[in-house]
């Protein structure tokens, strides 16, 4: 027996003090109404109600128990309500980890939109290119470039990062523009690592099909994006980053693209969280948002 349909079907029979009208509104056949009562009756060993031939009536067992059913099923209605109205405005603590590119170029700017939406949400952001422990760390998802290994995850693609070699205009000045891989040996690179980036001192670069990696000198090597656009900016040798991510220095003139016929792979972009049967609001609206940053 489903006890909380059997109070609901009992209220209405309380309510509308006969079996064919509470049968009625319900849309159930007044058979189904009936015995289910004697169910609930049988179940609880008290007697609810009263029958006469014309009307039912409360007994003083019923009238006790209409109380706490009225109560009963005005807390579920709550707690359902309650639920569904933090789907629709979702809120509470949210731990993000992302890579620094597109937490200052990608996510910051657009921060205030964010909050405009989700004004309820407290978000905590985790600005590292490390590969973290979910569940041990408290992070409720990451953003992650590159190709993935981590299988126990539910990954959500958002996107690909078009990437382009890049200088500023003094290095350019001072070194030649480059046209093709080979003329890299008469220039300077500045090197980036992390646990899972391509080899510092190279460069990888495709032309339809081809594809070719490229040993360039360098004078250092950094592992934070922010800072590795702060040296190409200041012109310590030419460097490989998400046109996103530098779209500003392009277009007014800070940094200048080269070898455009010569360019990076494409990076994919991933949102990445536990298995989870229900996706909490604030996670499933974070990741509708980025995903409509990175794919616009």
């Amino acid at each position: 027996m489903d006890r909380i349909q059997a109070m609901q079907i009992f209220v209405r029979v309380a309510e509308a003090g006969s079996f064919i009208l509470a049968a009625e509104t319900l849309s159930l056949p007044a058979s189904t109404v009936s015995s289910t009562i004697k169910n609930l009756e049988k179940y609880l060993q008290v007697r609810l109600l009263n029958r006469t031939t014309r009307r039912v009536s409360l007994t003083t067992e019923g009238a006790q128990y209409l109380a706490q059913c009225r109560e009963i099923l005005e807390l579920i209605e709550h707690t359902e309500s309650s639920l569904t109205d933090s789907v629709k405005r979702p809120q509470g603590r949210l731990r993000v980890d992302m890579p620094g590119g597109i937490a200052h170029f990608v996510v910051m700017p657009n921060l205030k939109d964010f909050y405009r939406r989700y004004p309820d949400i407290y978000l905590m952001i985790g600005v590292n290119d490390r590969q973290v422990d979910l569940v041990q760390e408290g992070v409720d998802c990451v953003i992650r470039t590159g190709n993935l290994n981590d299988s126990t995850l539910v990954a959500r693609p958002l996107g690909q990062f078009r990437w382009v070699t890049c200088a500023a205009p003094a290095y350019l000045r001072e070194n030649g523009i480059p046209q093709t891989p080979e003329d890299l040996s008469h220039h300077r690179a500045i090197h980036y690592f992390s646990g899972h980036a391509r080899r510092a001192g190279e460069m990888c670069f495709f032309s339809g099909t081809e594809k070719i990696s490229v040993p360039v000198n360098g004078v250092a090597a950094v592992n934070e994006t922010g800072l590795y656009i702060k040296m190409c900016l200041e012109g310590f040798g030419l460097a490989q980053l998400a046109e996103r991510v530098v779209a500003e220095h392009l277009q007014e003139g800070r940094l200048i693209e080269v070898m455009a016929d010569w360019q990076p792979a494409s990076v994919p972009v991933t949102l990445l969280y536990p298995h989870q049967r229900f996706l909490s609001p604030a996670v499933r609206a974070f990741a509708d948002w980025i995903t409509g940053l990175i794919k616009g």
